[in-house]
């Protein structure tokens, strides 16, 4: 099984983070080949980055079904492009933010987020009113680090992430969602401190992917996600 985990910002070392995470839990057999837009915002970081990243990322998309992936995970917490993806794709499209909230509601009735900036909780929030959480979701919290600063000792990311998780059991939160992917590496940790269960959205989206095409499933080409009858005009993003 090959599955292309895309970042949908144009850095290399983030996709490497974010590609090591995804192979440490993968199945023995499933091939992780991480990539990014060859040119894009730097960093998501609200809804302007996520526009920008979208025509990169389809055309990363359409790649990796070229050479035959089995599926794809978009490694953004905003699941950006996930709809336009998932249109262009064959095969299976796992959004991390979506992974996470699936994964969270599933081991605990109540869940928190604890993201990145400011004005990137309204996308959060908006995708979890969509995808039917809000009932479970107590609140998002933003650290206000930016994406690229997550793996800066300097900021004190770890600390302040652990900070809003415990601000979050103190509000009924019985599990967490690390709102983005840069955060993997401190799920482990978190979880062990904190004593609940903390959702890292990269390994999530692994295991879904992962489970999806052992099932035989693909992507509906009914109605919304129907394939696009333009799909040349990708290419007008050079």
């Amino acid at each position: 099984m090959r599955i292309a985990i895309i970042n949908p910002n144009a850095t290399a070392s983030m996709t490497q983070r974010i590609a090591a995470a995804a192979r440490l839990v993968a199945a023995p057999g499933t091939e992780i080949v991480g990539r990014q837009p060859a040119i894009g915002p730097a960093a998501i970081e609200g809804p302007f980055d996520g526009a920008l990243s979208v025509p990169g990322l389809l055309k990363e998309i359409v790649k990796a079904e070229a050479e035959g992936f089995d599926a794809h995970i978009i490694a953004c917490f905003d699941d950006t492009g996930l709809d336009a993806a998932r249109a262009v794709a064959t095969k299976p499209v796992i959004g991390i933010g979506e992974a996470s909230f699936h994964a969270a509601s599933l081991v605990a009735h109540s869940f928190c987020v604890v993201t990145t900036l400011s004005r990137s909780a309204p996308v959060i929030e908006d995708n979890i009113r969509r995808y039917g959480f809000a009932d479970r979701c107590r609140r998002v919290y933003a650290t206000d680090i930016p994406v690229l600063e997550l793996e800066n000792p300097e900021t004190g990311a770890f600390e302040k992430i652990s900070a809003f998780i415990r601000k979050g059991i103190a509000e009924g939160a019985e599990g967490v969602a690390l709102g983005c992917a840069g955060m993997a590496e401190f799920a482990a940790d978190l979880q062990r401190i904190h004593g609940i269960p903390v959702v890292d959205g990269v390994s999530a989206a692994v295991g879904l992917a992962e489970t999806l095409v052992r099932c035989g499933l693909s992507t509906s080409k009914s109605g919304v996600w129907a394939a696009p009858t333009r799909l040349f005009v990708l290419d007008d993003f050079q």
